[in-house]
């Protein structure tokens, strides 16, 4: 599995990032979700480079151009409910693309572990597409390598792009082991060593479904 990390040379999008880490800042919920879908949308640029391409032809006022076109069929998933504005951010970009939504979410027990449960997935078919699955925090990874799986009941894509804001190193681990020899590529904005003892990445940036649409029970 290939991994990317987008955050270094720094550009704008190290901007964006101390933004929705910032916890001042992170009291505008507007401004937390619209830096979410702008840092989705530098990730779609950053992966339509290694996409393949086919020639197109296209009449203007005054001749006949060439210009090169995505020669793929994409699909965009995102985990429920965090990964709705960065699911937007790529899709401003690859707007023609069909698209796919997983619902997870961890299911405590009385010792405070936890499991991670799929609920619900609306998906086209993915078979011979490219998908591109994101979720904005990659904590243990559990969720997204599920989520993950679960999409394979609707195909299998030619090759898949997990896309993830802030990531763990033990997620990330976790996801490299689960995953391995599968046609994946890992995009990241930023990397962080520690995940506490309730498995939230530190520093991270809290909860981001939260964060984004307010608290829940």
């Amino acid at each position: 599995m290939e991994i990317k990390l987008i955050n270094t040379p720094p550009s704008i999008l190290n901007q964006y990032l101390a933004e929705i880490r910032d916890c001042d800042i992170q009291t505008d919920p507007l401004r937390f979700r619209r830096n979410l879908e702008r840092i989705g949308e530098i990730f779609a640029y950053e992966i339509s480079k290694v996409l393949s391409y086919k020639e197109k032809y296209v009449k203007t006022p005054l001749g006949t151009a060439m210009e090169y076109i995505p020669g793929e069929e994409l699909v965009i998933a995102s985990i429920l409910r965090a990964g709705i504005p960065l699911h937007n951010g790529i899709l401003n970009c690859f707007d023609r693309s069909e698209n796919a939504f997983v619902s997870a979410y961890r299911k405590y027990n009385e010792e405070g572990d936890f499991e991670i449960h799929i609920e619900y997935i609306s998906a086209p078919d993915l078979n011979g597409k490219t998908l591109i699955l994101a979720d904005p925090m990659l904590a243990t990874g559990s969720s997204l390598e599920l989520a993950y799986r679960a999409l394979h009941a609707n195909g299998t894509p030619s090759h898949t792009h997990l896309v993830s804001i802030i990531a763990s190193q033990a997620g990330v681990d976790y996801v490299k082991k689960q995953l391995k020899g599968e046609p994946v590529t890992l995009w990241l904005a930023g990397l962080d060593e520690e995940l506490n003892a309730k498995s939230y990445i530190v520093p991270g940036l809290g909860d981001a479904g939260d964060l984004a649409y307010g608290s829940k029970l």
